[in-house]
């Protein structure tokens, strides 16, 4: 079972890097924690939030997203699918 970790984190940015979306942590008036710059492959996250929820807010905004997974490595997909299932997410 994949656990809420700072290495979790940190390789769930890496999928955000691959899908060449910048991630950054910054402090404002975020209705849901986050905010996605639009036209620009930005998401801004509450920079207060614990890693925990940074984890949970990046995986929704994949979830919600039209991100195409096919521009993922192979290794950083079977990351991802591992922790969708870990955390029991809607394949």
């Amino acid at each position: 079972m994949i656990k809420y970790t700072k290495h979790n984190l940190k390789k769930l940015e890496d999928v955000y890097r691959e899908l060449k979306i910048t991630v950054r942590y910054e402090k404002g008036n975020f209705q849901s924690g986050y905010c996605i710059v639009t036209g620009k492959n930005i998401v801004i996250v509450n920079k207060f939030f614990e890693v925990e929820a940074r984890i949970n807010i990046l995986l929704e905004i994949l979830e919600n997203g039209k991100i195409e997974m096919t521009h993922l490595s192979e290794e950083a997909r079977e990351w991802y699918d591992k922790l969708r299932k870990s955390l029991l997410l809607p394949t």
